[in-house]
């Protein structure tokens, strides 16, 4: 059995190998998670460049684009692309400390959601370290917005995420969900949730040499308002939850976790981002803590693989 302490950092018991396909490049990845040491925090290694390795900090100030996907790193030497649904599972599951090796620009879709990647941690569990878990904890509200929507955080007692999505479209129409993130609330409601896409702008996209994985295996593909997949949707509100998904992995680039709460209403990719760098830019905005020390019951003995809450009720 495996104590784990909500106080301390936390990295994988062993590495663990995934292998799929790009969704945007189409291209084969192989994507090897890596134990690492405390206070290294998620670290991308690209191994095929030519003569070199680079590495990446998943961090907000190496994002360099957030158009379809989040992209980190230079695009000069290096970047790594679509890393949101690995970024939610490691957030999700309360993992602090990882090196990720990839032999491709983008991080493999697999089936559209976090679940492959929850159950490759699952497979080699999660170990406790030595080092106390910090947190960036929210001081006061910051918000951004543009003409469609907006994006906030709040101070907040522990982590939660309240996300609204509005489409034209009557399948998805308006839907919204709040969910306090802990590593159970993570698996059971949102690590399953997929990526969707209308098929109208998928034809418009693959000229563009984008979304050339894309697939029924790895997408929801909506067309004339009923969706294609004929297995269905996964949850009756998989669009919000997926918007969800993508919001826990966008802002897991802080660094730390966050203690907050985060709102949003027909958010994204690039609105997450910003609403994360303004926050991280402004310094009275937020503080740095240290989890308490806390006793642990018997109840906090859990099975490798397993991840016990690692800092009161988490979430977005």
């Amino acid at each position: 059995m495996v104590k784990y302490g909500v106080s301390t950092q936390t990295t994988i018991a062993d590495s663990v190998r995934l292998v799929g396909i790009g969704v945007h490049s189409g291209d084969r990845v192989a994507v090897t998670l890596h134990p690492s040491d405390a206070n290294t925090g998620i670290v991308f290694l690209r191994t095929e460049l030519p003569g070199r390795d680079v590495e990446i900090a998943a961090n907000w100030k190496s994002v360099s684009a957030t158009d379809l996907c989040t992209v980190v790193g230079d695009p000069s030497r290096a970047t790594i692309a679509t890393i949101e649904h690995l970024m939610a599972a490691l957030r999700g599951l309360g993992v602090d400390n990882v090196l990720i090796e990839i032999d491709g620009a983008e991080v493999p879709v697999m089936d559209g959601s976090s679940r492959a990647f929850v159950e490759a941690i699952d497979q080699v569990g999660i170990v406790e370290l030595s080092a106390r878990r910090r947190m960036i904890k929210v001081l006061k509200p910051i918000r951004i917005e543009n003409a469609h929507g907006w994006a906030e955080l709040r101070p907040f007692d522990g982590s939660r995420f309240d996300v609204t999505i509005d489409f034209a479209s009557p399948l998805i129409a308006r839907q919204s969900m709040t969910l306090d993130l802990t590593p159970k609330s993570f698996r059971t409601e949102i690590a399953g949730a997929r990526t969707f896409g209308f098929v109208k702008d998928l034809e418009k996209l693959l000229p563009m040499g984008l979304c050339r994985g894309s697939s029924l295996e790895n997408s929801v593909a909506i067309r004339d308002d009923r969706v294609l997949n004929p297995e269905g949707l996964r949850f009756a509100n998989e669009f919000v939850r997926h918007k969800m998904l993508d919001a826990i992995g966008d802002l897991a680039l802080s660094g730390n976790p966050i203690m907050g709460l985060y709102r949003s209403y027909k958010g994204g990719h690039k609105m997450n981002f910003e609403a994360l760098k303004a926050l991280l830019s402004d310094r009275s905005a937020w503080t740095m803590v240290e989890m308490p020390v806390r006793r642990e019951s018997p109840a906090a003995e859990i099975g490798a693989g397993m991840a016990a809450p690692v800092y009161g009720p988490e979430t977005y």
